[in-house]
């Protein structure tokens, strides 16, 4: 199949802005990594004039999908997982074409998955689960038992992205396939909200206690990117302030929920500042001295 395609790739080769080159092929009849095409040709451009370029090919009887993309959104793609195929693309293509090593070095980047990004990442899934898993227990609180069970499920989606996260691998598009062999105890989770035979209504109570302790014992670690800027200055920080920072733009729909969840762990602290009102306070946060001990 590559030689098939080889007029279409050589082209993108002889360009100076082309990085480099991959090619993957479909192993089954239904493939999501694929997108259930028979092959994925994936090159990597500095400067693209756009940063994410698709063509679809048909020939003999086989498809393709070409995507170019530029490196700057790859790079923001894999920090953020917010499109987890391409990372697969990179960890499980073949190389057919690279300039100075370029997809080497970053096939060796993903696999040792460095610490500043893995705190990212951890922080973006963290805050998700926090934010889905109040809104599931305040839909069971109310009576909504069918949309709290749905929350839950979207919960531990978060919980096994973070695990996997945890344990120094990338989230793939198969995130249970994964969990299942490295963090067996979430999976164990997932299996009970959908496979017991108790009512949804019951299964939603038993998984609300278990992701509770779960969550609480990652709170720390999961939150240490948060944790880590706010621990940037003296000072303490409005919520604005955060809300905005640029470090923290992927999660920040997520931020006031985060905060809160840490407030209550002890994990910030409320500071509360002086306004023109009479009894009217601005509310700041900082790292709890405990926490800094």
């Amino acid at each position: 199949m590559e030689d098939l395609l080889r007029p279409i790739y050589q082209e993108r080769a002889s360009q100076v802005n082309t990085l480099g080159i991959l090619i993957l092929e479909k192993k089954k009849p239904i493939s999501p990594v694929t997108d259930n095409f028979d092959v994925i040709l994936f090159i990597i451009v500095r400067e693209a004039e756009e940063p994410w370029y698709v063509k679809h090919y048909d020939f003999e009887g086989k498809t393709a999908a070409m995507h170019i993309v530029d490196e700057q959104l790859l790079q923001h793609w894999i920090e953020t997982s917010s499109y987890r195929r391409s990372v697969e693309w990179v960890i499980n293509g073949s190389i057919i074409f690279e300039r100075n090593d370029y997809i080497s070095e970053l096939k060796e980047k993903l696999r040792t998955f460095p610490t500043g990004t893995r705190d990212l990442k951890k922080a973006i899934e963290f805050a998700k689960l926090i934010r889905s898993y109040s809104e599931s227990k305040d839909l069971y609180e109310n009576g909504h038992h069918l949309d709290a069970f749905s929350r839950m499920v979207h919960s531990l989606h978060y919980l096994a992205r973070l695990a996997i996260i945890e344990k120094g691998f990338h989230p793939e598009v198969t995130v249970w396939n994964q969990v299942k062999k490295i963090e067996p105890e979430v999976y164990k989770y997932y299996e009970e909200l959908i496979m017991s035979k108790e009512s949804p209504e019951k299964r939603v109570e038993l998984m609300t206690l278990a992701v509770e302790h779960a969550v609480s014992i990652r709170a720390k670690t999961s939150a240490k990117h948060l944790l880590d800027l706010m621990n940037q200055r003296e000072e303490p920080w409005s919520f604005g302030e955060l809300k905005v920072h640029p470090e923290i733009k992927e999660y920040a729909l997520d931020l006031s929920s985060m905060i809160e969840y840490l407030v209550e762990k002890e994990l910030v602290e409320i500071v509360l500042q002086d306004t023109k009102g009479i009894n009217i306070y601005h509310r700041m946060y900082k790292v709890s001295r405990k926490e800094e001990n």
